[in-house]
């Protein structure tokens, strides 16, 4: 299963282009909202989440999904249930964990990324990877290492989903969402 994780401010291109890409892949995508299962985003926009961040339980195998959006990473940083998922997402090898926009920052205040580990964030946010360990990348949308895989911001949604896809299902896959999608022709 992956799990978005909503919370209110969170924004909303990044969490439901990279839930219809997913769901394009026929992956399965459940929407946890972090304070409750009605979650307004950072552009007033309102999601029905199917269930709480709470009733969230990972098993080997899922992917937990952070979209940025600062009042979105705020809210999970203040959640102790979706600081339960992340960390667990991030300290088990088998799960995966994917953040974008201004959530790899939550990972790096929460010393959860690994030192070292090559990740990409906001566009002037890269002082707290580096902060934290971690080596930012600057020229690309999506970086993938390892089972944590991280994306820039609203513009590159399209680039991480399909990056998802392609990590949980396979390049071919990926390459037939792309082309349904008619992205990057």
């Amino acid at each position: 299963m992956i799990y978005i994780l909503l919370g209110a401010g969170f924004e909303e291109s990044e969490a439901l282009v990279t839930a219809d890409v997913l769901r394009r892949a026929d992956l399965p995508v459940t929407l946890a909202g972090v304070e409750g299962r009605t979650v307004t985003g950072s552009h007033a926009i309102t999601v029905q989440a199917d269930l709480p961040a709470a009733a969230v339980s990972l098993a080997p195998g899922d992917m937990l999904v952070l979209p940025g959006g600062m009042g979105g990473v705020s809210a999970m940083e203040r959640s102790p249930a979706a600081m339960r998922l992340i960390r667990q997402a991030a300290g088990d090898p088998q799960l995966w964990l994917a953040a974008i926009c201004a959530a790899p920052t939550l990972l790096a205040r929460a010393g959860l990324l690994p030192p070292g580990v090559h990740a990409v964030c906001y566009p002037g946010m890269e002082g707290e990877l580096s902060a934290a360990g971690a080596v930012p990348v600057m020229d690309q949308t999506v970086v993938a290492q390892g089972r944590l895989i991280t994306g820039r911001g609203p513009g590159s949604a399209f680039d991480f989903g399909l990056a998802l896809v392609e990590m949980l299902a396979g390049t071919a896959r990926a390459d037939q969402v792309r082309s349904g999608l008619h992205y990057g022709e």
